[in-house]
């Protein structure tokens, strides 16, 4: 008899499955994709046609990949620009096309709208109010509106909310947020959030750029800076919860830069109950006054500390952990099977130009809901990379399960004879559910469709390569792609779905299985998804699907 299909991730057969592959020969394994794309990946989004959207700044000078078709920009009345500092990338491929952008990127924030459409907001100088809009189609380029932001948003953060609109939070001397693209009265306002400029380290040191967003399951904005957070109603705007400060005098925000994910939702059976225990895990970061001392010459070892707040529970309080290495500038990406990725990163000094030190080449894996005991640990070393990942690095998960590397440029222009040069290639983190010992499923129709609403039920068909066994332990996962840049992945998002019955088999090595699509929009807000198959803690391949 097929096993009944539980649909949370903490099921002792999942996480000992990642422990299983845990050997010196399954801690994943690296590949080179591309030597250069161009330019340095300091920014990077997934589109829902599996192409990466990256770029950089303009300030750097020019780049190592020309505009299509003799194309030039016009800086300035002296000043010609010939080279492209923004990119597609296709993974499967490995092909590039070059992007037009006139103003500068740099340190800017983004976000899918629900039609796909990537919006693109603020930079530096001329770029610091600009929207930016690309299409993903095969011939589409940048459309940058010059006056789309209300005021200058340099290290923001972005955010897509359950009525499809974009949150902007922050930035450097910005105490407020705004919402974009602007279509009503009401996104002509420019709202003040006093919160920003109470957790300014100082002028010089913010340590609080970058906030971290997350949306709650009832609607409601987590905005982490520097070592606290608040609950924001952004549609009464108004703040309705102050959290505990995270203990241990961290700062975790840029340029003391860590970095935060939520953790997996886990949507209840009960169709009636729409609001799942949300958590949030913040890693790393380093000393408030690091930069300060970096700049000097003393570079101080990052720290090792994670924090974990149930940030819906009455009375959070922080829950510490101790990751295996000191790492700042990581980023962290949630895999298809609910498991985090640390990776890149520096363990010494801080975030900004030329002050960061001894690159972290090793990711680590964490298993969220692998139970503590005297011999496990929730986290895990990975094989490392060749390559050092330092400021400016990004790295982003592709459908097909593997995690893209890119960037890491600590100089103020392209460089590369620097002590850590700027890196112009993309290379592919593969998990160790990538062993060759294992069977992925796969999955081969969605009924009725991939277009979506909330709470409709739909059947998932899937295959695994033979299997002659009984089905194991099944459950469904659909991730929002995440826009990433300085150790944060906005917008990003895994919920595990519900299961309305068990698995049946349809056929040899095929079954289905009938799932419930998230049941509001502050669960999961309008737009494109990737859906995935998870058999034995071993994910399939991710489908495209949208949701109205």
């Amino acid at each position: 008899m097929t096993p009944k299909l539980l649909v949370c991730l903490v099921l002792a057969s999942c996480s000992l499955f990642t422990l299983a592959l845990g050997s010196q020969t399954h801690r994943g394994k690296w590949k080179l994709l591309k030597r250069s794309i161009g330019i340095s990946a300091m920014h990077m989004q997934l589109l829902p046609n599996d192409k990466i959207i990256a770029f950089d700044r303009k300030g750097s000078g020019p780049s190592n990949i020309s505009l299509p078709r003799g194309k030039c920009v016009v800086d300035s009345k002296t000043t010609t620009d010939c080279s492209s500092h923004s990119v597609e990338f296709d993974p499967s491929r490995r092909s590039l096309r070059p992007l037009t952008i006139t103003t500068d990127t740099w340190c800017s924030a983004g976000a899918l709208l629900p039609d796909g459409v990537l919006i693109q907001s603020g930079g530096f100088g001329l770029g610091e109010r600009v929207v930016r809009s690309l299409t993903p189609c095969a011939d589409c380029d940048w459309v940058e509106r010059k006056n789309g932001l209300i005021t200058s948003r340099w290290y923001a953060s972005n955010q897509i909310l359950p009525n499809g609109k974009i949150i902007v939070v922050g930035g450097l001397n910005q105490f407020n947020y705004e919402f974009i693209p602007k279509t009503s009265t009401s996104d002509q306002k420019l709202y003040q959030l006093p919160f920003l400029e109470e957790t300014r380290y100082s002028p010089f040191v913010p340590n609080n750029l970058y906030p971290f967003l997350h949306l709650t399951p009832d609607g409601k904005l987590f905005i982490f800076a520097n070592d606290r957070a608040i609950l924001l109603d952004h549609v009464n705007n108004r703040v309705v919860k102050n959290y505990p400060v995270m203990p241990g005098g961290v700062s975790r925000n840029y340029p003391s830069t860590g970095s935060s994910v939520l953790l997996p939702l886990i949507l209840s059976s009960n169709l009636n109950n729409h609001r799942p225990e949300a958590e949030v895990l913040i890693c790393g970061g380093t000393e408030p006054d690091s930069n300060q001392k970096a700049i000097a010459g003393v570079f101080v070892p990052a720290s090792k500390s994670c924090g974990r707040l149930v940030i819906t529970a009455n009375n959070p309080s922080w829950k510490m952990e101790q990751m295996p290495l000191n790492r700042l500038m990581g980023d962290m990406i949630l895999l298809p099977t609910g498991d985090v990725l640390i990776i890149n990163g520096a363990a010494k000094g801080s975030a900004g130009w030329n002050v960061g030190r001894e690159p972290v080449l090793n990711p680590v894996l964490y298993r969220p809901n692998l139970p503590v005991t005297a011999k496990t640990s929730r986290f895990e070393i990975m094989s490392p990379s060749p390559i050092p990942r330092v400021y400016h690095s990004t790295a982003h998960l592709l459908s097909d399960g593997r995690v893209l590397v890119g960037g890491s440029n600590p100089n103020s222009n392209y460089n590369f004879t620097a002590v850590y040069p700027t890196e112009l290639s993309v290379e592919a983190f593969y998990p160790p559910y990538f062993s060759p010992n294992v069977s992925r499923p796969l999955i081969s129709k969605i009924n009725p469709g991939t277009n979506l609403e909330h709470m409709q039920k739909f059947s998932m068909h899937f295959h695994i390569h033979q299997w002659h066994g009984e089905l194991g332990k099944i459950h469904v996962t659909m991730v929002a792609p995440s826009f990433t840049s300085h150790s944060y992945s906005m917008n990003q998002r895994l919920l595990v779905l519900s299961l309305d019955s068990e698995a049946r088999k349809v056929g040899f090595s095929n079954y289905a299985v009938d799932v419930h699509a998230p049941a509001t929009a502050t669960l999961a807000p309008p737009g494109y998804y990737q859906l995935f198959v998870v058999h034995e803690g071993v994910p399939s391949k991710g489908t495209w699907v949208h949701i109205k």
